[in-house]
């Protein structure tokens, strides 16, 4: 693969460069700053940012939010108008009507479009992309699209469902111009691929040192950038790189909260809980697992408060047995809960024994959660065996249901609970994303049925009774065992940098857009 590739030297005369080009009086950003905003982040490789070729998870798919808009975006309370000023919904519920801001451009200047629109939804029904929100169970919603004028597009769907509007507002947009000959994205990279009409720019990419580096847009349309220049560097040790000035935001353990507490030079935020552990159980290779009592006899030999205190340092709260977490908005408080009780575990498998593989990835956190679960299980009678691989190798297993157990963490716990559908509902996942993965083998009559009559409620009230019906019969049936979210806290220098901004279902301040942009009045 042809990278964007430069050595860290390299991307610094790059940064000499783009210091020199922003503060030049006649570029557009050009203000009374005497110097740019260089934010820098902890790197890592995450893939070539187009919406074929970056990884699929979190930090992957927000990198390329950088570069490429959506008709809307995610604000800290909901979604918010983005590259749609407005919209009409039918009432029939089966068409949306996009009405496009104007003056948007390009990266390469030529202007973006209705024609752009009705391209890149078509075009992601043929090739879906990785952050895939245009299929429902492999096959895309979208029955037709049609364009009224330049700044125009009406969106016909098959059904009205529920999830509808946020699923098409977040989907990105592509150019026609560059991507109409392009019939393998997923091997398209060409520095054209990363044209897009977001607010950055992407001017250098390192894979083996999992560094990037992107550059406001002076042409771009929205909210101004408050960032001129967005750098994600390799580093060894984040809280080191911190202090060093190496970075400028870090997770930072609840034991070190104290050192920044009282300081006015630290700014401290707690992430919501909307990233977790699972630990999820392949029906089709082990189908003892089938057996609810022994589902229920496993989550209760395991110790999910030791693993918040051994491995979260307490910044985690156990995760609900229904899978929503207590920071979802619809969150139910009532469903059943599996206390660790490993008497209680045995008296479930009724003196049965058994063996049982569990993979895993090669992160520090995953191989302890690994160690402490096969302690307390062993002590109920499940012997297990722990395999660690990297994490796209875990992922991949994941993917291809090649797993007896499987631990599993990511982010995605926040999203619409329809999240609840391509988990539970039956069936493999036909989604790349780690937080949809369906559980092997699982399927519940009574659960499938809600999970499909929530999908196509549009009443809210009665929807939200569904979602917590939903709720209750996961947890009683507990097919997987949620383990815990983590709520860890950040620090940032806010004379530095003060633009922070969460979005309403996600647990990342730098994962969000809106973070690096001026805020709206």
């Amino acid at each position: 693969m042809r990278e964007i590739r430069t050595t860290l030297s390299a991307i610094s005369m790059i940064l000499i460069h783009l210091m020199i080009f922003f503060i030049s009086p006649e570029n557009a950003l050009a203000d009374s700053r005497k110097s740019p905003v260089v934010i820098n982040l902890a790197g890592g490789d995450y893939g070539y940012p187009t919406p074929f070729s970056h990884y699929p998870r979190g930090p992957g798919i927000y990198k390329m939010f950088l570069i490429f808009d959506s008709l809307l975006e995610k604000g800290e309370n909901g979604h918010i108008p983005w590259l749609a000023e407005k919209w009409d919904i039918s009432g029939d519920g089966r068409v949306y009507t996009f009405h496009l801001k104007k003056n948007v451009q390009w990266h390469d200047g030529a202007p973006m479009t209705a024609a752009d629109v009705k391209f890149s939804f078509e075009y992601f029904s043929r090739h879906p992309a990785v952050s895939d929100d245009l299929n429902i169970d492999g096959k895309s919603f979208i029955q037709k699209i049609h364009v009224t004028d330049t700044h125009t597009v009406s969106i016909h769907v098959e059904k009205p469902f529920a999830p509808c509007l946020g699923k098409i507002g977040r989907s990105r947009i592509i150019p026609k111009h560059v991507w109409e000959a392009v019939s393998d994205p997923r091997t398209f990279d060409d520095p054209k691929a990363v044209i897009g009409c977001g607010p950055y720019v992407l001017k250098a990419y390192n894979r083996e040192q999992g560094a990037y580096q992107f550059a406001a847009f002076p042409g771009y349309w929205g909210p101004k950038p408050r960032v001129d220049v967005i750098q994600f560097v390799p580093v060894s040790d984040e809280i080191l790189a911190f202090h060093a000035g190496e970075i400028d935001l870090t997770g930072v353990a609840p034991d070190l909260i104290k050192k920044y507490a009282d300081n006015p030079d630290y700014q401290i935020r707690q992430n919501p809980g909307f990233w977790g552990y699972r630990l999820i159980l392949n029906l089709e290779k082990r189908p003892e697992f089938r057996d609810k009592t022994l589902r229920q006899a496993l989550a209760t030999a395991i110790d999910r408060n030791e693993l918040v205190q051994k491995v979260a340092r307490g910044a985690a709260i156990p995760a609900s047995a229904g899978y929503l977490p207590r920071d979802h908005v619809w969150y139910n408080s009532r469903v059943r809960e599996y206390d660790f009780d490993t008497d209680r575990a045995k008296a479930l498998l009724q003196g049965k024994t058994m063996s049982v593989d569990l993979l895993i990835s090669n992160t520090r956190d995953e191989l302890r959660i690994a160690e402490l679960m096969k302690i307390s299980l062993a002590r109920a009678g499940i012997h297990v065996t722990v395999k660690s691989v990297d994490m796209k190798t875990r992922d991949a297993a994941i993917r291809n249901s090649d797993y007896e157990m499987v631990l599993n963490g990511h982010g995605g716990w926040g999203m619409d609970a329809d999240l609840l559908r391509t988990v539970y509902a039956g069936g493999k996942s036909v989604n790349q994303s780690p937080f949809s993965d369906a559980i092997p083998g699982y399927s519940h009559p009574k659960i499938n049925d809600l999970c499909e009559r929530q999908h196509v409620e549009m009443d809210e009230i009665r929807r939200r009774q569904m979602i917590f019906e939903l709720q209750e019969l996961i947890a009683e049936g507990i097919p997987q065992i949620p383990l815990y979210n983590t709520t860890g806290h950040v620090v940032y220098r806010p004379a530095r940098y003060n633009g922070w901004r969460y979005m309403f279902d996600h647990h990342d301040m730098t994962h969000n857009k809106l973070s690096y942009l001026t805020p709206a009045k």
